[in-house]
């Protein structure tokens, strides 16, 4: 007897372990040159680099003694105004076009991040507030174990649909372009295109996505910011019926991919309540924010997988540092920008330029694919932010609250996220198997509510 439920049991144990997550969703995909096998990124909305982490330890945040001007003009009779803590504050939604872009960069100096709003006849002063860790605590968590960028630029001076097309193609067309039309955007290659030629797997996860966007003959959307942020939605080959169809999808598919094993090679991510756009609340972004890594990081995918998030412009935020001029167009102002991995470096502030497009270079290099544009060509990508000559760390949560003693959690037992996943099919395969021999009956609390 004791010979018998001992095959039994390690014939369910092979049960488990080649159905386990993980396994199907780089099955059949081509070779990595790194150990990263799933790349998630997510793109939020309008922040500064120094609106959130301007007074993160170790980073090129904010200088000390700054104050800006209220008038560029007469200096000495207008004041100043200095940097200071939002906290609980619901934040402003700031002005953020082009005619603002050029006073607050002032040529350079960045120095007109108020006056800009004063010569509009606003007052401005909201553009000097930042967070910190007391603010957005899971954020400075995540940078104290991982990767916090400090070079980061936007991809364009302004304009939140260029950022998209960046990040999806490494260049934007003319802004004339209208959304709601297929002209210019067809003819755009993207990260999408060049991986399905390779045969690897990749999905866009949209919060709240509007099914109608997707049908080949709506003319109208629920929700239009979703053109914007979801390029892939103005190509008649991602739509219905398309040959690259089914490729965006709404954000609860995640949950459901990574807890069946379904997670694609490439993962992008918009949302919409929680983008943390003024005047939403970024602790509804980093609460979204937090769900997704946690999600990742308990999947047994999470140990061959990398994490990383940005936003899609400065919002008009306050930010010291100049963008340089990388080509005919130049970046725009600094953004946040996190990385997560098994494979990240620990604690670790990149000073490495990047932008965007860097995303693609990354998924470019490891996944052997062409560069779609010039900027993405020449990008230095991610490679900086990896160390992989040391062993992947075991999975683990990161804290909800900041401070010396709370970064540190303890590390995820893999025999949890297994039998979470699986716990409920392993007990009824048993069962059946087990009835089948010995004819056991129901036990007879089954069928009630525990």
């Amino acid at each position: 007897m004791r010979r018998l439920l001992s095959t039994l049991a390690c014939a369910l144990v092979a049960v488990v372990l080649t159905s386990a997550p993980g396994h199907a969703a780089t099955s059949g995909q081509p070779d990595t040159r790194t150990p990263i096998k799933h790349l998630v990124v997510l793109m939020q909305d309008n922040h500064s680099f120094d609106s959130y982490f301007g007074t993160y330890p170790g980073a090129d945040g904010i200088p000390q003694g700054v104050c800006q001007r209220v008038n560029l003009v007469r200096p000495s009779t207008k004041g100043c105004v200095k940097p200071f803590r939002l906290g609980s504050t619901t934040p402003e939604d700031l002005s953020q076009g082009i005619g603002v872009q050029k006073r607050q960069y002032d040529g350079g100096k960045m120095d007109g991040f108020v006056a800009a709003y004063r010569r509009l006849g606003l007052e401005g002063t909201t553009a000097m507030g930042h967070y910190d860790g007391r603010d957005i605590p899971y954020y400075w968590n995540v940078a104290s174990q991982y990767v916090l960028f400090d070079r980061f630029f936007s991809s364009t001076r302004v304009g939140s649909r260029e950022s998209y097309l960046y990040w999806l193609t490494g260049t934007a067309p003319p802004s004339a372009t209208p959304l709601t039309s297929n002209a210019g955007y067809d003819r755009l290659p993207t990260i999408f295109d060049r991986l399905a030629a390779k045969g690897v797997s990749a999905k866009f996860y949209v919060e709240n996505l509007d099914a109608r966007s997707t049908s080949a003959t709506a003319t109208k959307v629920a929700r239009p910011s979703q053109l914007v942020k979801v390029p892939l939605l103005s190509m008649r080959r991602f739509k219905d019926g398309g040959p690259l169809a089914g490729r965006v999808v709404d954000l609860s598919e995640y949950n459901r991919d990574l807890r069946s094993g379904q997670l694609p090679a490439v993962s992008y991510i918009v949302t919409g309540g929680a983008s943390e756009n003024p005047p939403t609340r970024v602790q509804v972004g980093q609460e979204m924010v937090r769900k997704l890594t946690s999600e990742l990081i308990r999947s047994s995918a999470w140990s061959t997988s990398a994490f990383m998030w940005t936003y899609d412009g400065w919002g008009g935020w306050y930010d010291h540092v100049p963008p340089p001029r990388v080509d005919e167009r130049g970046y725009g102002f600094r953004v946040p920008a996190l990385l997560m991995s098994p494979y990240a470096r620990r604690g670790h502030v990149d000073h490495t330029v990047m932008d965007y497009t860097s995303v693609l270079k990354f998924i470019e290099s490891n996944w052997d694919v062409q560069p779609l544009a010039a900027r993405d060509a020449a990008s230095a990508g991610l490679m900086s932010a990896f160390d992989f000559a040391a062993p992947p760390r075991p999975a683990a949560f990161v804290a909800t609250s900041y401070g010396p003693t709370a970064a540190a959690q303890p590390p995820v037992r893999a025999s949890t996220v297994v039998y979470a996943t699986y716990g409920a099919a392993l007990g009824l395969t048993g069962y059946v198997m087990l009835a089948a021999l010995f004819g056991w009956r129901r036990p007879p609390y089954e069928g009630r509510h525990l």
